[in-house]
């Protein structure tokens, strides 16, 4: 069954980031740094979490955030805090979702909104009026009794076409975004689900903080769906989304780059390693070291003495072990 296409053009633009996201995500997978970094995974999506959150407001810092995935109290409002840990709960689960099922949005929404809203892992029952950041109408959702269909025949194309999954996944992030499915959790649940989608195409994605990027591009992002809204189909949108694909890309290839061997001496690497831990730890231990750097104890030892003499850490004694800040 040909499923009905929504409208958008695959521009000479679109054609172009389709071939250069694949060459870099060939680079990336290539050299093989996001999957052999656990800190560095971590540290993206951290990253991924903060940025999708802070597009809607939510007031944790990157710092704070990571403080909270830690497991650390931290005085802020309540329901940011909760955003926080149900986002990253959903984002740990994305390997279990099935990219094309409606029960698994639904799943992920009500993870995402748990305790949170009153309508959580249920299409919206009323109708709503889609706002932007500065409380401008853009336009107003699907009224509620289409919802469920318009998701489902939404999925059922994206599983079904033979569009390029890059262009695919950001049609449907963009006509997700126009039913406006949920009473609240819209923008979150589209960007994750938009990972999801990448994610099953090549792991890589599941990894790369794109979301960190829209937010540092928030206006941007706005205005490419507000032109899309407009237009009456979302070219404008695919190609700010591939722009932002390319440029999570390149700032993972010139991370990665800055690790591997070929530019970096053993020392200097196991630095970047150490400081992409603190990025998200507050202190690092010799067991932590070990781990990262696949080193013995005592070379561990050596590691952060060298960094203590070079005052790039700082060595204290805490609870009878010895700790190491930045």
């Amino acid at each position: 069954m040909k499923h009905k296409q929504p409208p958008f053009q695959i521009t000479n633009k679109v054609i172009d980031y389709v071939a250069e996201i694949s060459e870099l995500i060939g680079r990336l997978t290539s050299a093989q740094r996001l999957s052999i970094s656990p800190t560095l995974r971590r540290a993206n999506r951290i990253r991924t979490i903060h940025g999708s959150l802070a597009i809607e407001q939510n007031t944790l810092t990157l710092e704070q955030v990571t403080a909270v995935l830690n497991g650390k109290q931290i005085l802020a409002p309540p329901k940011d805090i909760a955003e926080v840990k149900n986002a990253y709960e959903i984002y740990e689960r994305l390997d279990e979702l099935d990219s094309y099922s409606v029960d698994d949005l639904l799943t992920a929404h009500g993870i995402m909104t748990r305790g949170l809203v009153e309508e959580s892992g249920v299409f919206r029952s009323s109708p709503v009026g889609v706002v932007d950041h500065e409380g401008h109408v853009l336009h107003f959702g699907t009224l509620p009794q289409y919802v469920p269909d318009l998701v489902m025949e939404l999925l059922d194309w994206v599983k079904n076409s033979d569009v390029h999954m890059l262009i695919r996944s950001c049609v449907f992030h963009y006509e997700f975004e126009l039913i406006h499915p949920f009473a609240d959790g819209n923008g979150r649940v589209g960007r994750l689900w938009h990972t999801l989608l990448l994610s099953k195409w090549n792991s890589a994605f599941a990894w790369l903080p794109v979301e960190s990027i829209i937010h540092d591009r928030q206006q941007e992002y706005y205005e490419a769906i507000n032109a899309s809204n407009d237009a009456g189909e979302s070219t404008v949108f695919i190609e700010f989304m591939l722009s932002t694909i390319k440029a999570s890309l390149i700032d993972a290839i010139k991370t990665s780059d800055e690790m591997s061997d070929g530019k970096m001496d053993k020392a200097a690497m196991r630095w970047k390693l150490i400081e992409e831990f603190l990025k998200t730890h507050d202190y690092i231990m010799n067991a932590d070291v070990r781990a990262l750097c696949g080193v013995s104890a005592a070379t561990a030892n050596r590691i952060l003495g060298s960094l203590v003499e070079e005052e790039r850490l700082g060595k204290c004694h805490e609870n009878g072990r010895w700790i190491y800040k930045a």
